[in-house]
């Protein structure tokens, strides 16, 4: 209980000294603010005159002096953007070789899948030959089109594909008027 009491009193007692400032503690922030207030001043005039800005009343020394800081400033400035760039240059190396990098397996990876295609495709094609060799002829090129999906244009219907028996209409009634005669002459050779 004693303990409590204590730490009550000591933080009751801090927080009076805080609202409760000594009237010496106020003449101390007076001296702070001149001090501040001229530290202030000082550092706004040498910004300033580093930015070039009332340089007349300066000696031959002080410009010397400026000149000098201006210099070593201007030095190190350099030196870090050179380390900055020297990094960044050597990530885009070494982006550059993972790149190549990824760029050659790639195409690795397609030359063998090209070369997978190729052997399938001369398997089938052997198996083909094979097959026709020894099977009846593969279907003429003018019987594939019937399997293909193919685009009417107009009430035409090719052969055996719709289920009417009616008589093929004529070019010209294919055409109606719609297209043109250049379209019309590869109708008519079918």
């Amino acid at each position: 209980m004693e303990g409590i009491l204590e730490r009550y009193q000591r933080y009751s007692f801090e927080e009076k000294a805080v609202l409760d400032p000594n009237i010496g503690d106020q003449a101390n922030w007076g001296d702070e603010y001149g001090r501040l207030k001229s530290k202030l001043d000082a550092l706004q005039k040498s910004q300033r005159q580093l930015l070039g800005e009332q340089l007349d009343s300066m000696t031959i020394k002080e410009l010397q002096q400026l000149e000098q800081q201006l210099d070593s400033s201007l030095k190190h400035i350099r030196s870090r953007k050179n380390h900055l760039m020297f990094n960044s240059i050597s990530e885009l190396q070494k982006k550059e070789k993972s790149l190549t990098d990824q760029n050659g397996a790639l195409q690795k990876l397609v030359e063998a899948e090209k070369e997978k295609n190729n052997a399938l495709m001369n398997a089938h094609f052997r198996e083909q030959q094979n097959g026709a060799s020894t099977s009846a002829p593969s279907p003429s090129p003018s019987t594939i089109p019937d399997s293909l999906p193919t685009l009417n244009i107009g009430p035409c219907q090719l052969r055996g594909t719709g289920g009417e028996s009616g008589p093929e209409p004529s070019p010209a009634q294919v055409n109606s008027g719609k297209l043109p005669p250049w379209m019309l002459r590869s109708v008519i050779n079918r």
